[in-house]
């Protein structure tokens, strides 16, 4: 029924100057939506900031971008350059991961960093995902 529509995602926040300011330094372009959110495009797909009293009282990941591997390194950097630090967490259970400048990497199939956006939103960026 919906496997053939394109998901996007959605995420909350207390304070949509803030949230602006966040993503747009980050190089997102928004566009104003009915009922006081911002739509970004990424890629070919979008994501949809708006605000609500819930924002930031999930401890999952919220949004992922999957990378090249070519481009993870300039990306990651780029991120780091706006201020932002990575969030590094337990992965002893995860067979042969490892943490490196806070980069888990899996041998050579997978490499990943983990953000949060000022409302506590999880967005992770990764190689070695189906696109």
């Amino acid at each position: 029924m919906l496997s053939g529509f394109t998901p996007h995602t959605v995420l909350a926040t207390a304070d949509l100057a803030r949230a602006r300011s966040f993503y747009e330094g980050l190089g997102f372009t928004g566009e104003e939506t009915p009922g006081g959110g911002v739509l970004y495009t990424a890629g070919e797909g979008h994501f949809h900031v708006y605000p609500s009293g819930f924002a930031g009282t999930d401890k999952a990941t919220h949004m992922g971008f999957t990378l090249p591997e070519g481009d993870f390194d300039q990306v990651v950097a780029a991120v780091r350059e706006q201020g932002v630090s990575f969030d590094t967490f337990d992965a002893s259970g995860m067979s042969g991961a490892e943490w490196r400048d806070e980069v888990l990497t899996m041998g050579d199939q997978l490499r990943a960093v983990w953000f949060r956006d000022p409302d506590g939103n999880i967005i992770a960026i990764t190689t070695g995902m189906p696109a």
